[in-house]
């Protein structure tokens, strides 16, 4: 089966090391707790994060997949005066191995968000030039989500473009780490927490419900949102939302449940679990769920038994698989 995944990672090294400082003092513990020595599940090698040809190529063979849309990592943590040349040149990575293998890989911008003007040429280059099929924005951008003012000409643009906005985990500010993580547990728990076992999912919620209140989709109703992880967490909360901010309250043009269902699809981002897809199907149409590995964060290993457990019909595995990122990024 054709299957299209599409949070897979990659990592530039000039990004990275601009933005380390800033990721040092948002997760102090972040590099012991993620390093490929500490054993613990999602620390993959710089050297599998940077690769963008043979080595990704060969894991995705064998693991059945057929094409990765490419992301790069850590663009939100860039200081606003390398920002702008160093994401590009991070695009300008990603466009080279699309290029290469164009049946393989495309492509979302990252964007220098620390410098909103540079980020709406860089969506507009990365699309109308690069050819990419949206973007990925990692969190919050200097503790403000994208719902602040500065950043209305990113959303403005990602809805002219007809493009979708991969929102993706972003690790929390150091207020919330240090009281709700930190506090009292031993360092690699706290940084866990704060990350991969919950904090990151949580922040995510909360920046889609930032977006939506603050009456982002009422001013580009047509605006896509992909969301990983099963929609980090909102689908389990969507009847408690709706039944706490009714639109009496909100002055929104929809309910909070429209919004998800018409501007919002969900990926497994390689999190297995055959209850969580039932749920989600009851949730969302299926024409709104996608498909992701997480790679190289999770294995592709799998995907295909993942695929092949669900109790769906294989047309409806098709749509999952690939047919629904195909209609969604114009591939």
């Amino acid at each position: 089966m054709k299957i299209i995944a599409l949070e897979e990672h990659f990592s530039d090294p000039a990004v990275a090391k601009a933005g380390a400082a800033r990721a040092q003092a948002l997760s102090p513990g972040f590099a012991a707790s993620y390093s490929p020595a500490s054993g613990l599940p999602y620390s993959p090698s710089p050297e599998v994060l940077e690769n963008l040809a043979e080595k990704r190529l060969a894991d995705m063979d064998a693991g059945g997949i057929t094409m990765q849309v490419l992301s790069g990592l850590g663009a939100q943590t860039v200081p606003a005066d390398v920002a702008p040349a160093l994401v590009a040149g991070s695009n300008d990575k990603a466009a080279a191995a699309v290029r290469a293998h164009p049946d393989r890989f495309a492509a979302f911008a990252a964007l220098p968000t620390a410098a909103p003007e540079a980020a709406v040429a860089e969506l507009d280059r990365s699309v109308n030039e690069l050819g990419f099929v949206g973007t990925l924005i990692m969190g919050r951008t200097e503790g403000e989500f994208l719902d602040a003012p500065r950043f209305e000409p990113i959303l403005a643009r990602a809805a002219a473009l007809k493009v979708p906005v991969f929102l993706h985990p972003g690790v929390p500010p150091r207020e919330i780490t240090d009281s709700n993580y930190a506090a009292g547990l031993p360092t690699g728990i706290g940084t866990r927490l704060q990350t991969a076992a919950w904090g990151w999912h949580q922040e995510t919620a909360v920046h889609f419900l930032h977006l939506v209140h603050s009456g982002v989709l009422d001013r580009y109703p047509d605006l896509q949102f992909i969301l990983g992880h099963w929609g980090e967490m909102i689908p389990f909360y969507l009847d408690r939302v709706d039944e706490a901010l009714p639109q009496r309250a909100t002055g929104l043009d929809r309910s909070f449940h429209e919004y998800f269902r018409e501007n919002v699809y969900l990926a497994p981002s390689g999190m297995w679990s055959q209850a969580q897809l039932r749920f989600c199907l009851e949730t969302v149409p299926l024409e709104r769920i996608v498909f992701a590995v997480d790679y190289p964060f999770i294995s592709n290993e799998g995907a295909v038994p993942f695929l092949e457990k669900a109790e769906l019909p294989e047309a409806d595995k098709r749509k999952i698989a690939h047919e629904n990122a195909e209609r969604l990024l114009g591939l």
